[in-house]
């Protein structure tokens, strides 16, 4: 598969590679010791709403692919909502991953819809990276902010976000058969990003948003220190973010904040998120449907 012109390359899966340091929290402490999870343990973590943090993350990640960016910059309402993109980035996680065959049925739909009139959008690389991301961001979230993975549940994490990848029309052998696979094809595709002015656009909108509800406005100085401190070095700088000892310090203090809040929440509330977002996305679809 050779790179498109103006953009990243994304090779086919193959190969093996270091993690990257955004990962590096997740390595050592007994980690391959650990058994892997059963099933029903599998679906918990699945379930788990601990990947919400890194959503804005996994954003950011996306429209440094410029064909990305320029898509969702051209495309989308993120001016006015700027934080519509990751509620349906989440519903549809939410839908594809641990959702039933309807739940799925309707985000692919969804997505097919909005993804119709957009430059790039049935191109292959591209919806590999964006379901890239998300697997490595809910990865990264959990690492750092209380359930890591040992290296067989990461195997079957990947292939459970594999429906991702097809939903967004990855062909089915298109996603990665291991997460040394995974890993490769994520360090070469990182240098090849290149961050624009849409997505410079994109995150003042999603960061600093206008007219979102008081409490979003409240949150969003958590959110940015997590988003920007969560983000690799490289991006971080092209993306023009201020980082430095200060931010660093303050990075680290949020993690053990969001690691002690989330040690006291029950399972149960963790697990939350999950049906509202499926409820909001069946009520989406109803009102475009009595449009229509």
């Amino acid at each position: 598969m050779t790179p498109r012109t103006g953009g990243p390359a994304h090779p086919r899966p193959a190969g093996r590679a270091a993690g990257t340091d955004d990962r590096a929290s997740v390595a050592g402490g007994g980690r391959a010791s650990r058994p892997p999870r059963g099933d029903r343990d599998l679906r918990r973590w699945l379930a788990d709403s601990t990947p919400v943090a890194a959503g804005g993350r996994a954003i950011l990640l996306q429209i440094a692919d410029p064909v990305v960016g320029a898509g969702v910059r051209r495309h989308s309402d993120f001016a006015r909502r700027p934080q519509q993109r990751l509620a349906h980035t989440l519903m549809f996680v939410s839908a594809v991953v641990n959702g039933t065959a309807a739940d799925a049925a309707v985000a692919t739909a969804f997505v097919n819809r909005a993804h119709r009139p957009v430059a790039g959008a049935d191109d292959v690389d591209r919806q590999r990276w964006v379901a890239a991301t998300l697997f490595d961001s809910a990865r990264s979230a959990h690492a750092r902010f209380g359930d890591p993975l040992s290296d067989d549940d990461a195997e079957r994490v990947l292939a459970a976000y594999a429906p991702i990848a097809t939903a967004l029309r990855v062909p089915s052998d298109g996603w990665f058969d291991s997460v040394a696979a995974f890993d490769a094809y994520w360090e070469r595709t990182l240098p090849t990003l290149h961050v624009t002015d849409d997505a410079r656009s994109i995150v003042r909108d999603l960061l600093h948003p206008r007219s979102a509800p008081l409490w979003v406005r409240a949150a969003m100085p958590l959110v940015r220190i997590v988003t920007v401190g969560m983000l690799p070095g490289a991006l971080r700088a092209q993306y023009g973010f201020a980082w430095g000892p200060r931010e660093q310090r303050r990075f680290r203090r949020t993690l053990r904040l969001v690691r002690g809040v989330r040690a006291l929440v029950p399972g149960w509330a963790l697990r939350l998120p999950g049906p509202l977002l499926l409820r909001a996305m069946h009520r989406t679809a109803a009102r475009y449907a009595r449009r229509t």
